[in-house]
C-alpha cells in the first residue's frame, strides 16, 4: 500500500518541526531534508502499526483540508499552517518489510568448553544460528 501525505515543516531555531495532519503525529529534524525523511519514518511506523492491528487509515486531506487542520491545532505558541506545506510518499508494505528483516538479538546457552573451542576458532556464532535455524525451518 502507498500513499502520499500532506506534511508542514517549520523552522524554529536550528530544528525544523513537523506536524503531519493526517495522522495528528509531530516529530522534528536536524534539516529541512532530515524533517521529511523523520515525517516518512513517522507516517510509516503508524501506517504500519495499522496495518497489523487492522486498524483505519485516516483519509488523505485536500490541500485546503491539511491547512485547516493546522489552523485548527495551532496555539498561542506555534501554527504549523504558517510553515512549509509538503508531501510525503509512504510506501507501507516496503517500510514494513525492512522492519521485519532487522537484526534482533537472542540469548542462547551453550557449554563453556564448545563456546571456547569456536572462539578459538574464529567462529560467528550469529551466523552459525542463523544457518541452522534457515536449515531447520527449510
Amino acid at each position: 500500500m502507498k500513499n502520499v501525505y500532506a506534511v508542514f515543516i517549520a523552522q524554529k531555531d536550528s530544528d525544523y518541526l513537523v506536524y503531519i495532519p493526517d495522522f495528528e503525529i509531530y516529530t522534528e529534524g536536524d534539516s529541512f531534508f532530515d524533517a521529511i525523511e523523520m515525517a516518512r519514518d513517522a507516517i510509516a511506523l503508524d501506517g504500519v502499526y495499522r496495518l497489523e492491528h487492522n486498524q483505519e487509515f485516516p483519509e488523505v486531506s485536500s490541500k485546503e483540508e491539511a491547512i485547516q487542520k493546522a489552523k485548527a491545532d495551532a496555539d498561542d505558541i506555534f501554527d504549523y499552517s504558517q510553515g512549509t506545506l509538503t508531501y510525503v510518499d509512504v510506501d507501507f508494505d516496503t517500510y514494513r518489510a525492512k522492519l521485519r528483516n532487522k537484526a534482533v538479538k537472542k540469548n542462547c546457552t551453550l557449554p563453556a568448553w564448545l563456546a571456547e573451542k569456536a572462539e578459538l576458532q574464529g567462529i560467528n556464532f550469529s551466523r552459525v544460528l542463523q544457518e541452522a535455524l534457515l536449515q531447520k525451518i527449510g
